[in-house]
């Protein structure tokens, strides 16, 4: 109980009555005001009414007709909220159903609330009188006035109301308030009871749903999508991690195993021996060029995942792009003893990034002329279509199963036909996170024989903007 108290909702929930009780009271302490005031208000005219009748039978018809009046109106055939007493010029009492003059009548003017005992009520209990009193000729005295009964049950009425309206409302309320508290207490339990198992090591643990689809299901989708987003991420890094130290044990062994080499020889021939530290230098600086290689490609594919290159992003001439590349490749593809052929659309002008769309590229038609044969055919096409361009890189070689489409493009992912060529698995890796930094949507496709790899780029510029 002591922790639903402090949870949000049940104090918001109490907030909440108190401002109902609130308004409630202000609302019916307003009508009590406004009914009061008219009940008030017709008292006073009634009085006055009164006051006028008797006033005109005393001034027409005397005081044995006055007295008639009174006597008539105070029966028990009278009104009964209407009170009366005539008195003689010693105040005793002549007509009237009030048992005595109120006192009140000659220290103060005009209207006047007093407490009298009324002769028609056997209980003796003063009444509340609200009236007038004036001194008629001859020295006679005069009162009128009215029990102001109807406006103490009013009153009545009126805080019975609020009692009814109030106190039920604060007390369904306070109920409702500590269920829905349970409630969101108990959602909120789970969120932390999950989080805590995250916590301790447990990347798989997600916050469970109702399917209700209200706000803590939504809520905790979201968190569920953050944890498979932080467990692929964490994964990877994994993945990248044990890749990293196989993929780097190898050349950096080699080098230590060539420099070890050149300082032996010189001991076993007994002289300095320059070309076997030559050779040794030599493929150590291949070695750590591979390293670098492949370090600098994981700093590009972190970029470009984390959309750190996104603030640099400029028009673009994609096709001239394209067409450098295909000058650059046409002697390398030619000396593997291969044909590319390149259509590309003119004045095609994106959103990107230079550098890394041409690694990415570059990558691609790496991979064409690593993994075709002799003789093959490597075609690169960019076409336009309305406000959108397609790039396409086709080659005739060994292509990638079905299978394994969506694995290739994860980091250090090599299969197992491309072993014995060199690489570090990262070239698909990098197009992917470019293609994800630019929002292009990346497939590969059977070229029957090859690979077809396709980057779609849904907004093209006006061409007038030149390359950044």
């Amino acid at each position: 109980m002591h922790r639903l108290f402090q949870t949000s909702i049940f104090r918001i929930a109490l907030l909440y009555l108190l401002l109902l009780g609130l308004t409630l009271t202000l609302v019916l302490g307003f009508i009590y005001w406004q009914t009061a005031g008219l009940i008030e208000r017709q008292t006073d005219e009634t009085v006055q009414a009164e006051i006028r009748g008797l006033a005109e039978q005393y001034r027409d018809e005397g005081l044995g007709r006055l007295m008639e009046v009174i006597h008539e109106r105070s029966g028990p055939r009278g009104v009964a909220e209407n009170v009366y007493l005539l008195t003689g010029p010693s105040f005793q009492p002549m007509a009237g159903n009030l048992t005595n003059w109120p006192a009140a009548a000659g220290e103060q003017d005009g209207w006047l609330e007093v407490k009298l005992a009324r002769r028609d009520d056997p209980s003796g209990v003063p009444h509340v009188i609200r009236g007038r009193a004036f001194e008629l000729a001859g020295g006679y005295h005069l009162f009128v006035g009215r029990d102001t009964v109807e406006r103490g049950d009013f009153r009545s009425i009126m805080a019975g109301a609020l009692a009814w309206a109030v106190l039920p409302a604060l007390l369904l309320g306070l109920v409702g308030g500590a269920l829905i508290g349970r409630y969101s207490l108990a959602r909120v339990d789970a969120v932390r009871a999950a989080s805590e198992d995250i916590v301790r090591g447990d990347l798989s643990r997600r916050v469970p749903l109702t399917g209700s689809g209200d706000e803590f299901d939504r809520l905790a989708t979201t968190i569920n999508t953050m944890l498979e987003r932080i467990e692929t991420l964490m994964g990877g890094m994994r993945l990248v991690t044990d890749s990293l130290a196989h993929d780097l044990r190898s050349p950096l062994t080699r080098a230590k195993g060539a420099i070890e080499m050149a300082l032996r020889r010189p001991g076993e021939n007994g002289g300095d021996d320059a070309e076997s530290y030559r050779q040794a230098l030599e493929q150590t600086a291949v070695e750590l060029e591979h390293i670098l290689r492949t370090f600098e490609a994981l700093i590009n594919i972190a970029q470009a995942e984390a959309g750190l290159n996104r603030l640099t992003l400029g028009a673009l001439d994609l096709s001239a792009l394209t067409q450098d590349l295909v000058e650059v490749y046409q002697p390398i593809v030619e000396e593997a003893g291969m044909e590319l052929t390149g259509t590309i659309a003119d004045d095609v002008v994106i959103e990107g990034h230079r550098q890394l769309l041409a690694q990415a590229l570059a990558n691609l038609l790496d991979n064409a002329v690593k993994y075709s044969p002799r003789g093959s055919h490597i075609n690169l096409t960019l076409a336009r279509a309305g406000e959108a361009a397609t790039l396409t890189i086709a080659d005739t070689g060994s292509g990638i199963p079905v299978a394994d489409r969506e694995r290739v493009l994860q980091r250090f992912v090599r299969l197992d036909a491309s072993r014995g060529t060199p690489g570090s698995g990262l070239g698909l890796s990098l197009v992917a996170a470019v293609a994800k930094l630019h929002e292009v949507n990346l497939t590969l496709d059977d070229n029957r024989p090859g690979l077809k790899v396709t980057l779609a780029f849904p907004r093209v510029q006006q061409p007038q903007v030149t390359n950044q």
